[in-house]
């Protein structure tokens, strides 16, 4: 994940050996039939818990009034959450060979991200951070532990990579102590600090010498994970809705939010799918802008189910904000995720200004939409459905041109 030239496959095939333990040597980046585990699923699953717990805070905090302080949370709690996960899934895309010890290790990370969700709660009302530090720390020493191991088992410049890896974890792990230790007001801005050293780790790390990430793999789990995300964020807006039904009896004010959510959420599926994205990372330097990017996709995909809390909540009278914020906390992830999806994927197929132009026009409209009262989830919502009718059928017209420069046909968006 560098802008390190890209090394020479590795032989293809997983591990080999049967045994419970077997050295952890890098897997080979021309597999065949390469696909996500039912470990690395799972750990997808566990980290979505605590994404919902970020959620839940996120609402709890723009509901009431405090939207200022509940974003730089949402965004300190999520990027743990999120740089964790995507460490454990570049490392596991060059390294799981599915013994005994993986799998334990494995089982910690997803301890820890447990535990870090437990203390969520108390990270938004109280900024108290210690059970949060405590889950991240279990997280990356596990992960260091990782590293080391695929140390032991290699040599040269792979092994100079991996603990550089290892030292560099746990070195910016002790830097995190200052989330407990300074004054409450210094804590955001040493969070900026912490969160640009752990992202010059890899770029650190991979000079000389690149992991042998399998990119089909990558962009497969990446794709799940924006799936569980998408998954939660209907989810919690299914219970919202439902809540607002029985408690008030608002069937009649709710139906267009519940519509509205629903082609939001849709879109977002479709347009994120319309093309496989493994084929664009060729290279580690397109890797890393690709993968650091994604904090901004699944940070907005998981806020655009907060934001449909937040307006279920503002339409019984639960919340204590106005419509216009309410509004505003649908449409401004939801612009920040077609913005971001066409930056990290759909801009390299497009053919022509006006495929190039969809999703951000898209973008500025659903940000019109904050405007028209409680209509603006349904008109967000209805406007992104449009944009997928607008890119399948600019898709269809120009087929031909796609295919004389040898490019995959673009859709939706």
């Amino acid at each position: 994940m560098t802008s390190s030239p890209t090394p020479p496959p590795v032989p293809s095939g997983a591990p080999g050996g049967r045994g419970p333990l077997r050295r952890l040597r890098a897997r080979g980046r021309d597999e065949a039939h390469r696909t996500a585990s039912p470990l690395e699923l799972f750990f997808d699953l566990c980290f979505v818990v605590a994404v919902a717990q970020a959620g839940i805070e996120l609402v709890h905090s723009v509901a009431e009034g405090h939207a200022g302080q509940g974003i730089l949370d949402y965004a300190m709690v999520f990027f743990a959450l999120w740089w964790a996960w995507m460490n454990f899934t570049w490392f596991a895309s060059a390294y799981d060979n599915d013994d005994v010890l993986y799998r334990v290790v494995t089982l910690v990370q997803i301890a820890g991200v447990l535990v870090l969700a437990a203390g969520v709660s108390r990270a938004f009302e109280e900024h108290e951070y210690l059970v949060v530090w405590l889950g991240y720390v279990i997280m990356r020493v596990a992960m260091a532990a990782q590293w080391l191991r695929a140390a032991r088992a290699a040599e040269g410049p792979e092994r100079t990579t991996a603990l550089r890896y290892a030292g560099g974890v746990l070195t910016c792990q002790v830097g995190w102590l200052g989330l407990l230790f300074l004054p409450e007001g210094a804590r955001p801005w040493w969070f900026l600090v912490m969160a640009l050293l752990e992202m010059c780790v890899p770029p650190f790390a991979e000079r000389g010498h690149t992991t042998s990430w399998h990119p089909r793999h990558i962009a497969e789990r990446y794709g799940l994970f924006t799936i569980i995300v998408l998954g939660e964020t209907i989810a919690a807006a299914t219970v919202a809705v439902k809540s607002g039904i029985d408690e008030n009896d608002a069937l009649g004010e709710l139906l267009p939010i519940a519509a509205g959510g629903l082609l939001i959420i849709f879109a977002a599926w479709w347009i994120y799918f319309a093309v496989p994205v493994h084929g664009y990372l060729r290279s580690s330097r397109q890797a890393f802008l690709w993968g650091y990017g994604h904090y901004l996709v699944l940070a907005s995909a998981a806020a655009i189910g907060a934001g449909l809390e937040v307006a279920v909540e503002e339409t019984v009278g639960k919340a204590h904000i106005s419509t216009l914020a309410a509004s505003a906390a649908v449409t401004l992830p939801t612009a920040l995720y077609l913005l971001t999806v066409w930056a990290l994927h759909s801009r390299h197929f497009k053919r022509g200004i006006t495929q190039q132009l969809v999703l951000p026009t898209t973008a500025l409209l659903v940000i019109c939409c904050t405007f028209l009262g409680h209509w603006a989830v349904f008109a967000a919502g209805v406007v992104c459905a449009l944009s997928v009718v607008a890119g399948e059928t600019l898709a269809a017209t120009r087929p031909a041109v796609a295919a004389r420069e040898g490019g995959p046909v673009t859709r939706a968006g």
